[in-house]
């Protein structure tokens, strides 16, 4: 009997890291996550402990292969998935000299805007991928070079959450050109870093990482953690790509005209061309799977948190007659909602809790519920706050329409995907065929077919749609579409007509809370 080859999915994530053991037909067979916490020490800061990181890689590895009882000499290699945007300063030892600072830290938001406005911003947008936001690295290292000069002058090198385990497995600083191309410094068209960017930033490329394809393969791994990890020191590591792209992969949303909408904590919507792709406008994101696969799309803010928060705070009765019931209390809250007609009686909601990346990128975006009145009640309010999570991301959707045309198909992922009220309402709201792919672990496991095509063992990234099948589809209710599509034109003139607003009432809350 012929033993089964294995591959190893990595995902460093925000909040957790997850390690998946597929199969070379991509049937997940063990996992294990390690979670580590966020530092915030104040609401602008969003840092991360880069050992804690590190030990959370090594021990997800460790201990998906023990749970498997797979024998590490049948594991073809490990390959990653990564979050993007973090930095982390570190000497010419590879020690950290700062926390990982990761891209929900908004204290650059003030260089953010000079770089918008003073230092030629959006053209080194459109040729770097990357929106002018606090999350990028362009924004940090500005913000670091003038604000924290002495630790700044220190740096030996300024790296990414991935380049830093990377560099403590094998003594290499790599990045792959998909965790480069969200930095805002990488120009996509030389696949090199951007020489207008990094003066900006103040740095030189022998301060950042070699930039290399996400196919790259790192091998002969120290041989403490090779033995910690019970892998042997010759085992391949692919370096792999960004968590985005690679759960467009995971779901088989690669073919032009493919959709990938996920809604988790927060959200994001994506698709893929042959091409590197940036908006005149300066409202969508271009990131590289690989050089003939380029990933372009917007990332919320606002994603399944702001359900959890009105759950939260405006729910109690409802939690606990979820709890005398033995009912999942979304569930329940969906019910609540399924009562009210499209459009929630006229009630729009700007789900902005956590300011808005895509398609706003305005750190002062502000939440607000519009055209309340005395009819309205709980259930006009839950229905509408579902509405503007799903029609926020319709917004990107409809940048995308400009850039690409009309897409044809969109796959739905992430929590969201559960409530079948959540999956028809965005059939309504995108006017759009909606597909729910039974793919666990999207990330992991397109980091995983990554790393079979890195090796040869699949001639073509295609070989997904054969390990990704279907759950729930959901055709567009025709009678639904004149409310959303009035609703959806409401929401994007008020939005604009409230920037100015947002930017005031930040500083107020600035200043008083």
């Amino acid at each position: 009997m012929v033993a089964s080859k294995y591959v190893i999915g990595v995902d460093i994530g925000t909040t957790s890291t997850k390690a998946v053991l597929f199969d070379t037909d991509g049937l997940l067979i063990s996992a294990h996550l390690i979670e580590y916490p966020l530092y915030s020490l104040k609401p602008s800061i969003a840092e991360q402990d880069p050992d804690e990181i590190f030990r959370a890689v090594i021990g997800t590895i460790k201990h998906t292969l023990l749970k498997s009882g797979a024998d590490s000499e049948n594991v073809l290699c490990v390959s990653f998935s990564s979050a993007m945007h973090s930095v982390i300063a570190v000497d010419a030892q590879g020690n950290p000299l700062s926390k990982c600072i990761t891209w929900a830290d908004n204290r650059s938001a003030g260089w953010t805007e000079r770089i918008r406005n003073e230092m030629n911003g959006h053209q080194i947008y459109l040729r770097t991928g990357t929106p002018l936001h606090p999350m990028s690295p362009l924004s940090k290292l500005t913000w670091l070079r003038h604000e924290e000069p002495e630790l700044f002058a220190r740096t030996h090198k300024f790296i990414s959450i991935k380049e830093y385990v990377f560099h403590k497995l094998f003594k290499r600083y790599v990045v792959d050109y998909s965790i480069a191309s969200a930095t805002g410094m990488f120009a996509l068209e030389t696949l090199s870093w951007d020489e207008e960017a990094l003066n900006v930033a103040g740095v030189t490329p022998d301060r950042l990482s070699e930039p290399v394809p996400t196919t790259f393969r790192l091998e002969g791994m120290d041989e403490h953690w090779a033995a910690e990890m019970q892998l042997s020191v010759s085992m391949p590591f692919v370096v792999g790509a960004s968590d985005g792209v690679l759960s467009n992969l995971g779901v088989d949303a690669i073919d032009p005209g493919t959709v990938a909408v996920t809604i988790g904590t927060s959200g994001a919507i994506r698709t893929v061309t042959d091409r590197p792709v940036t908006d005149p406008k300066g409202r969508t994101f271009c990131y590289a799977l690989t050089e003939n696969h380029w990933v372009i799309g917007g990332p919320v803010n606002n994603g399944g948190m702001i359900f959890r928060w009105f759950r939260d705070h405006f729910c109690s009765e409802e939690l606990e007659e979820a709890a005398r019931l033995g009912k999942d209390p979304y569930e329940l809250l969906t019910e609540i909602a399924s009562r009210v007609k499209p459009g929630a009686g006229g009630l729009l909601f700007h789900p902005y809790l956590a300011g808005e990346r895509a398609p706003l990128w305005d750190a002062n975006a502000r939440g607000s519920f519009f055209g309340l009145g005395l009819h309205h009640r709980k259930e006009h309010m839950i229905r509408s706050v579902m509405e503007g999570v799903i029609i926020n991301l319709f917004t990107v959707y409809m940048a995308l329409e400009e850039l690409i045309g009309r897409p044809t198909k969109i796959q739905a992922t992430g929590g969201f995907a559960k409530s079948e009220l959540w999956r028809q309402m965005m059939a309504d709201i995108f006017d759009q065929e909606v597909h729910v792919p039974v793919s666990v672990e999207s990330s992991c496991l397109g980091a995983a077919i990554l790393g079979l095509y890195s090796l040869g063992e699949i001639d073509s990234l295609h070989a997904v749609s054969n390990m990704v099948g279907g759950s729930h589809r959901h055709i567009p209710n025709k009678e639904n579409r004149p409310v959303y599509q009035e609703l959806s034109r409401m929401y994007v003139r008020l939005s604009r007509l409230l920037t100015e607003e947002y930017r005031h009432i930040a500083v107020f809350q600035k200043k008083w809370l």
